[in-house]
């Protein structure tokens, strides 16, 4: 009779059901928790392994666009390595807030200026809310799309997919990760704002968003980032045991260790007092519904018992893994009074 042998991913899923985090959020004062909490996801995330450096802006080209002012330019993350931004500035409104957009696994940061490049962008742009540029400028807001590591323009293939691999593992044996190196570039993103737009945009009242790869990246920051007033990760938050460690996901959403010490939920905690939109399908078949209910019940404890439950909302849009413009703009025009 021939012998059955449980699968090796088999195994690993059921494994992954038993682990309990060790430093998740208890309902207790918050701002203690936060201060170990940062430190520990920061290191996990690899931050240490980051050296700041001179930003050495470059303006490419300022032009008028339908609605706005355009201005292209680059900066220095860290030695060697420039971040190329689209920044629109809407006109008829001073001293606007400004947000930063983030795509996920897309071709590239054009999907949020609405600017088709590639075969099957229009798709991307049409099917899903996501030109989040050319949204926030008609809701009155500056916006950033940067363009995110292994995506876009620093892919170099015009791929969705491919970039990730072999620089997510590469990054991995030097202690640092994918996730990371995008937080890193968006916190730096903000030093420029201070630096050098403050004249244009209101530096006090920075705000994120993405889909997918980039609620990902807004949510990490969020948990991270105090600059950030407000953050709108969409289609990125459920649990990791129903998501991240339940099925295919590339491979720059994985972070060593990380379960061993939190859950999702506990991104949430880390980023309060910050407004917080979580924006979630019912339909979304790798960022699950009910693992994203979870997370958001979870984490929203850390407002609900610090009074501050109203900065804090869920939007469950009614198909899959996409954004949700017209239900969530007017939570974001509330929760920042404008």
């Amino acid at each position: 009779m021939e012998k059955t042998y449980t699968q090796t991913y088999t195994h690993t899923k059921k494994l992954i059901q038993n682990v309990k985090p060790t430093m998740s959020y208890s309902l207790g004062e918050v701002k203690k928790w936060q201060e170990t909490a940062r430190e520990k996801l920061s290191e996990l995330l690899g931050l240490d392994k980051f050296v700041k450096v001179a930003p050495e802006l470059e303006i490419e080209y300022e032009e008028k666009i339908e609605g706005a002012t355009e201005i292209r330019f680059t900066y220095q993350s860290e030695a060697g390595y420039r971040v190329p931004c689209h920044l629109l500035l809407p006109d008829g409104v001073e001293n606007p807030p400004v947000i930063i957009t983030l795509q996920g696994h897309s071709t590239g940061m054009h999907i949020s200026l609405g600017r088709a490049k590639y075969e099957g962008d229009d798709c991307s742009i049409s099917g899903g809310d996501r030109d989040f540029c050319m949204r926030a400028i008609k809701e009155g807001f500056a916006a950033i799309a940067l363009e995110q590591r292994n995506f876009g323009e620093l892919d170099g293939k015009g791929e969705a997919l491919q970039g990730c691999y072999l620089s997510t593992v590469t990054t991995l044996l030097m202690g640092r990760t994918t996730i990371g190196e995008r937080v890193w570039d968006i916190c730096r993103l903000i030093d420029v704002l201070e630096e050098s737009f403050a004249d244009k945009v209101d530096v006090k009242a920075i705000c994120c968003m993405g889909n997918s790869g980039g609620g990902t990246a807004t949510a990490y920051t969020a948990a991270l980032e105090d600059r950030i007033v407000l953050a709108m990760p969409s289609c990125a938050l459920s649990t990791y045991k129903d998501s991240i460690g339940a099925m295919y996901h590339c491979s720059c959403n994985f972070v060593p260790r990380v379960m061993e010490y939190f859950e999702m939920s506990d991104l949430i905690a880390m980023a309060y007092p910050k407004y917080y939109v979580q924006v979630s399908g019912i339909e979304d078949k790798i960022f699950p519904i009910d693992g994203a209910e979870k997370v958001f019940e979870t984490g929203k404890w850390a407002y609900a018992l610090s009074g501050k439950e109203e900065r804090c909302a869920l939007v469950k849009g009614p198909e899959g893994h996409r954004f949700y413009a017209d239900l969530a703009w007017p939570i974001v025009h509330k929760m920042l009074n404008r």
